[in-house]
């Protein structure tokens, strides 16, 4: 079994089935790729690891922990963070407050009305972000104003606010979006870097470019179903993934 399990999830809105038995093994210090057409289910799948919806039937489970029906935050703790398609940032807060802020809320289980005064008095949580920016190339800039920074310096900064709670699972729904090649090409830099720290990574990205940078293995969802799991090189040739991802070109 592998860090993350799900077995048999399936969700519907209405008479739109958006997951049917989708069955996925996410193996411990990899990287796993989810992609697919737009509409295939995809950041629903998310959606559904992270407590934000709960699937009609099926199971998905962490480190043996069963995810389902306990809140995002709870889930947080057991060590699972996520990324999101837009930066999830405080913006008019420096980039030190910004990965203080998670670090304190991890440390405590929950934020606390009194958390700012508490945060400022706290040099041990101090120090760690401070690591953490110079671990994603923002050291120097900690006290700039988060809404300062380009795109590409909103994901690190998010990033760093993800690392700074020790996660054992990062998921990252489309971390390139938005994004010029050069900041991509950084980004999918440091996430290469992040992997090789031994956290666990689930990307759904549409960047091919990226998709095949980072993945150890990718999965192809279609209209809800998985239709094809393997090895990046596999799944270039597979005339299945070609038709449904890109109505029969080449990835």
């Amino acid at each position: 079994m592998g860090i993350l399990s799900v077995k048999g999830v399936n969700k519907n809105f209405g008479g739109l089935k958006a997951l049917h038995n989708v069955n996925l093994e996410i193996e411990e210090g990899t990287v796993h790729a989810i992609i697919g057409p737009n509409g295939a289910g995809k950041s629903t799948l998310l959606n559904c690891f992270i407590g934000k919806l709960m699937p009609d039937s099926g199971s998905v489970t962490f480190n043996n922990n069963s995810l389902l029906g306990i809140k995002p935050h709870e889930i947080n703790q057991l060590g699972v963070s996520r990324v999101f398609q837009t930066p999830e940032i405080f913006e008019d807060e420096s980039l030190l407050d910004n990965v203080m802020i998670p670090a304190f809320a991890k440390r405590d289980g929950a934020f606390r009305i009194n958390m700012w005064s508490s945060v400022s008095n706290e040099h041990e949580l101090r120090d760690k972000a401070m690591h953490m920016l110079e671990d994603v190339g923002l050291d120097g800039t900690s006290d700039k104003l988060a809404g300062q920074l380009s795109r590409g310096d909103k994901r690190r900064l998010e990033l760093a606010m993800c690392l700074v709670q020790e996660p054992k699972l990062l998921l990252l729904d489309e971390p390139t979006a938005g994004m010029a090649r050069a900041d991509t090409n950084s980004t999918i830099d440091l996430l290469k870097k992040i992997s090789e720290s031994g956290i666990t990574m689930v990307v759904i990205e549409h960047d091919m470019h990226v998709v095949f940078s980072l993945a150890q293995r990718i999965s192809v969802l279609a209209q809800g179903t998985v239709i094809a799991e393997d090895l990046p090189e596999n799944i270039k040739g597979n005339p299945k993934v070609q038709e449904a991802y890109l109505g029969g070109a080449h990835l």
